[in-house]
């Protein structure tokens, strides 16, 4: 019993071990299931953001690499498709190449209408990315109708035409747009673009010759090859029966019409001489292309040189019609041939004004801005400050032995040297103090306007080019206007100005320059007390005599309409009455507009005294200010008086 006890007792531990081992199975393989599912999902994800969610940006590298690649299916069906179609004997011995080819491009063109399906554009300035809007537009374009067309599957009608009918496919040449737009993409981005030019219209021209060369076999073969001296020779003569000669023969019987040299045979027939007509139409217009093609770009060399370097053959002709010395004129000569030879740019300016002005910073200071920062006195300014003021900066070339500047000169710029060196010489020209290299800078402390400067901005050397020198110049107005916009940088400047001129020993003593600052200050006050004073006197005459004629015009006015109403009052005639009573108001009219006449007189004579005062001729104010009041206020008592006649009548 004990023993089977026992037994049932390993029975059941070792069938609780099969169960956990069972467990721990179902558990490893619903985990696998479950990683498995995982990974599947995330290469899915995978596969749905590659396929589903990928969108090109026209402006990126991928999308400039496919457009030129698309030039070789295109170029091929332009070129092979007439060939084959013309010369029957090269489409059938090289078939297999020429169907794989075929196939081969029109994979192409199927993978180029993907690309371009998921190609975005810009709306408002911004990237459109989603796949809808993407499709929509498309699909609803002339484009996608014209790449339709050109993978229509018109290969089936070898089957009612034959497989030596390559014109069937005559379809794929309506992707000439993109063939277009892969040139112009090129054009932009090669650093030769003249070169460009040319090239792409002698390929055009070579394309035109090749189509026409196609059909001239075709028409031969229409007439008859050998009927006559204009067709393609009978190619029963071995001489002209190889593939090779008869490519090459209407090739050169092309390029003869339509560069219009060399004698071709006369045309006999109506065919020859409608063929030879529209040959030489298209001849005249390919002259005419080729001729206005090659002027364009020999203009725009000359207007880049024009651009990069100063006009020598106007200068020239300036110099000759003033007779300038041979030896200056020698000079100009040679200060021009080291711009050309050595391609020095002396209009950067110019050449970058059409890029926005964030574009020209970045370019100015990638350009110039260590040099800008080699000069002590802007070395810890604010980065704003050295972009605005590396855009100032202005190329100067300086011949051997011509003088940058002289001793005593007013100075309105500072220099920085780019190349070459300068010599500091004494004042016959010839004794060097010093040598100024790459890096070094003068004058900066000219341009600041720095109070107590002993030079008072003048320079304090001779500096001469030993032999060609390129500085940058920054003017005292540039950075005038610059330090306007940075106060805080305006006073460290000046600071640390003061600083070198200090070290120099060319910087005035504080208490000196206050006190003289002072004394200016106390002429200017007391200049201005003494006018001040000189002004009150004239206002206060002005015054009182403005007062004495409006007492005595209101005296006499008083006086007169008292007299009126007494005249109105007595007894007499109607008539005379009314005569009175008209006259009575002509009177104080005319005695008001007197009233006012003098008081405008009062006013001009006020605005001239301060003008004189102004200018200083303080008597001359005096005199006529009192003239005229007198003059005035006569005028008004002989008015007043003549109305005295009246009174007595």
């Amino acid at each position: 019993m004990a023993g089977n006890g026992d037994v049932d007792i390993q029975g059941k531990q070792w069938q609780r071990l099969l169960r956990r081992h069972r467990g721990q199975k179902v558990k490893d393989e619903n985990n696998g299931v479950m990683s498995g599912g995982k990974n599947n999902i995330f290469l899915q994800l995978k596969l749905n953001i590659g396929w589903t969610e990928w969108v090109l940006d026209p402006a990126e590298g991928f999308y400039y690499v496919w457009i030129q690649v698309m030039i070789l299916p295109i170029v091929y069906n332009c070129v092979i498709i007439i060939l084959r179609t013309c010369f029957s004997a090269i489409a059938l011995n090289y078939l297999p190449v020429w169907l794989t080819l075929d196939y081969l491009s029109d994979v192409m063109y199927i993978a180029d209408m993907i690309i371009t399906l998921h190609t975005g554009y810009l709306d408002q300035g911004i990237l459109i990315k989603d796949l809808t809007r993407l499709k929509d537009r498309y699909l609803h374009s002339k484009r996608f109708l014209r790449d339709l067309a050109s993978l229509l599957p018109t290969d089936f009608l070898y089957f009612a035409f034959g497989i030596q009918t390559p014109l069937v496919r005559i379809n794929r040449l309506l992707r000439l747009p993109r063939l277009n737009e892969a040139l112009d993409r090129m054009e932009t981005r090669t650093s030769y673009p003249n070169t460009f030019r040319i090239s792409k219209l002698m390929i055009y021209i070579f394309v035109l010759i090749h189509w026409n060369a196609c059909l001239y076999f075709a028409l031969s073969n229409y007439i008859g090859f050998g009927s006559d001296r204009w067709v393609y020779p009978n190619m029963t003569d071995p001489q002209f029966a190889s593939l090779r000669r008869q490519y090459f023969y209407c090739f050169w019987f092309s390029a003869q019409i339509f560069t219009t040299v060399g004698d071709t045979p006369l045309p006999n027939r109506e065919e020859e001489y409608l063929f030879m007509i529209a040959d030489l139409l298209i001849a005249v217009l390919v002259f005419a292309s080729i001729v206005g093609n090659v002027g364009n770009v020999i203009t725009s060399l000359r207007d880049r040189d024009n651009v990069f370097f100063p006009d020598h053959e106007l200068v020239k002709a300036y110099l000759q019609s003033h007779y300038i010395s041979k030896e200056l004129r020698q000079r100009i000569d040679n200060w021009y041939q080291h711009l050309h030879i050595n391609k020095k740019i002396m209009r950067e300016n110019e050449i970058l004004q059409h890029l926005p002005v964030h574009m020209r910073t970045e370019i100015a200071v990638s350009v110039h801005l260590s040099t800008l920062s080699k000069v002590t006195i802007f070395q810890s300014c604010e980065k704003s400050l050295l972009e605005e003021l590396v855009l100032k900066l202005t190329p100067q070339v300086f011949s051997p032995g011509e003088y940058v500047c002289r001793k005593g000169d007013v100075g309105h710029e500072m220099y920085i040297i780019k190349d070459g060196k300068l010599a500091v010489v004494a004042d016959d020209g010839i004794t060097q103090f010093a040598v100024l290299s790459e890096g070094t800078f003068f004058g900066e402390i000219s341009i600041l306007n720095i109070k107590g400067n002993k030079s008072g901005n003048r320079r304090t050397a001779n500096i001469r080019s030993i032999g060609y020198s390129d500085l940058f110049s920054l003017s005292k107005e540039d950075l005038r206007d610059v330090l306007s916009e940075f106060p805080a940088a305006k006073s460290h400047l000046e600071e640390k100005g003061r600083q070198i001129l200090t070290k120099m020993g060319m910087l005035e003593e504080s208490g000196e320059v206050e006190k003289k600052e002072a004394e200016k200050v106390d002429k200017k006050i007391a200049r201005a007390e003494n006018n001040l004073e000189v002004l009150q006197t004239k206002l206060a005459r002005l015054m009182v005599e403005l007062e004495s004629s409006n007492q005595k015009l209101q005296i006499r006015v008083e006086q007169l309409e008292s007299e009126v109403a007494a005249l109105l009052a007595s007894p007499g005639n109607r008539e005379e009455r009314e005569i009175m009573q008209g006259r009575g108001e002509g009177i104080g009219e005319q005695v008001e507009f007197e009233r006012e006449e003098a008081e405008g007189e009062e006013e001009k004579k006020e605005s001239s005294d301060e003008k004189l005062i102004g200018q200083g001729d303080n008597n001359a104010v005096t005199k006529d200010g009192d003239g005229e009041s007198t003059k005035s206020k006569e005028n008004v008592e002989r008015i007043v008086e003549g109305t005295q006649p009246l009174t007595g009548r």
